[in-house]
């Protein structure tokens, strides 16, 4: 079973601040890095390092082998990223000492995705198999037909949020990954509650991960909810934590656990995270969850 992620590709320029920058301020940064990141990108290798079979389907500017190498080295299959004439996208993150972070997104060769990218890769799919998307790539809508008349299962986390594109497409997804803000704006809510009560009137054969932050995760559907209850641990950079999330739960499903025990894994996987600086770099392995599982059960 393999999981096609359509996904962005970014490179991250990190920079750690006492506060954000304010209109018409220029402050020094404490520190500097350039990291891989993307939204794709992460869950991609969250999926990896948790065990997946894991293709990424996405665009780079043809100069940036580096990328490349480094999502090999976490054990992505690049085979279906395209080199092109495009800038690669890029992200400017402003990181303070609260662990807050405000980010801007340079598009770039996420956005130059072609239908004949997708026709290609589609092709290849079998039933079973899973179509990853985030909302950092164009032709959405385009690869969830494509999905569904070739009877491959669709997650969606529809970030950042498009409430129109959203709502438009949610007829072919399977699974919807959304924080609660998101699933509020999505159903025209003001609480988690009522969230949880609409969803299954509005969409009945919809699948829905909600995340809480520091409350956990929300798991409902037309006929079951369960939630599963954050962990505690001493944040630094929450940059990647929904990625790794949406990783480890997939791929936990992948391999047939139920759904409290790959959203709990999910959840450890997470924490760790939140605990490290960076996206892609900060991502637990296999055997660090299960050791923190051991610890925190």
């Amino acid at each position: 079973m393999t999981i096609y992620n359509l996904g962005s590709i970014n490179l991250d320029h990190l920079y750690q601040l006492d506060h954000f920058v304010r209109p018409g301020e220029t402050m020094a940064s404490n520190s500097y890095q350039c990291l891989l990141g993307g939204k794709g990108a992460n869950q991609s290798v969250a999926l990896a390092k948790a065990g997946a079979k894991v293709k990424h389907v996405g665009a780079i500017h043809h100069s940036d082998q580096a990328v490349i190498d480094q999502l090999e080295s976490l054990g992505v299959d690049t085979g279906l990223i395209k080199r092109i004439d495009v800038p690669t996208g890029h992200a400017i993150i402003q990181l303070t000492k609260a662990a807050e972070n405000s980010i801007i997104l340079y598009q770039g060769a996420n956005h130059a995705l072609t239908e004949a990218q997708v026709d290609e890769v589609l092709s290849q799919a079998s039933a079973g198999d899973w179509v990853l998307l985030q909302n950092e790539t164009n032709l959405i809508e385009y690869t969830m037909r494509k999905a569904q008349e070739n009877k491959v299962k669709v997650a969606f986390n529809p970030a950042p949020m498009d409430a129109e594109l959203t709502q438009k497409v949610l007829g072919f997804v399977d699974l919807l990954i959304v924080n609660e803000v998101e699933a509020m704006d999505l159903i025209g809510t003001t609480d988690i509650d009522s969230t949880i009560a609409a969803f299954p009137k509005a969409y009945p054969d919809l699948a829905v991960l909600m995340t809480l932050g520091k409350a956990g995760v929300c798991y409902f559907d037309g006929e079951e909810r369960l939630s599963v209850k954050a962990f505690s641990v001493e944040a630094v950079d929450t940059t990647a934590a929904g990625d790794t999330f949406i990783g480890f739960c997939l791929s936990s499903l992948m391999k047939g656990e139920n759904m409290k025990q790959a959203i709990t894994r999910a959840c450890a996987a997470s924490a760790i995270c939140v605990t490290r600086l960076g996206a892609a770099s900060a991502i637990p392995t296999q055997d660090e969850v299960t050791a923190f599982l051991a610890k925190n059960s």
